[in-house]
């Protein structure tokens, strides 16, 4: 088993539409979230969202990856050494 790590994601929206898809794979990793800011950049049609997550590597790889699928999402994650 894997240690947890520390990690931040950054999120860039740049489809309005895929908002809602957003939140429900977020909602579905709520367990392994420590925090999140949101901000609408309503004037440039773009969304950003920070989350700060407490999890395993594989599952914080999970979480990118199921939001990087989503069309108009943009996503990158740094996670801690320990």
């Amino acid at each position: 088993m894997n240690e947890k790590r520390l990690a931040v994601t950054a999120i860039v929206i740049d489809d309005s539409s895929a908002v809602q898809e957003v939140n429900n794979v977020l909602h579905e990793y709520s367990e392994i979230i420590i925090g999140r800011m949101g901000i609408p950049y309503r004037e440039r049609g773009v969304s950003m969202i920070s989350v700060a997550l407490d999890a395993e590597p594989d599952r914080i790889s999970s979480l990118t990856g199921r939001l990087g699928q989503i069309k108009g999402v943009f996503v990158k994650a740094a996670i801690s050494k320990k």
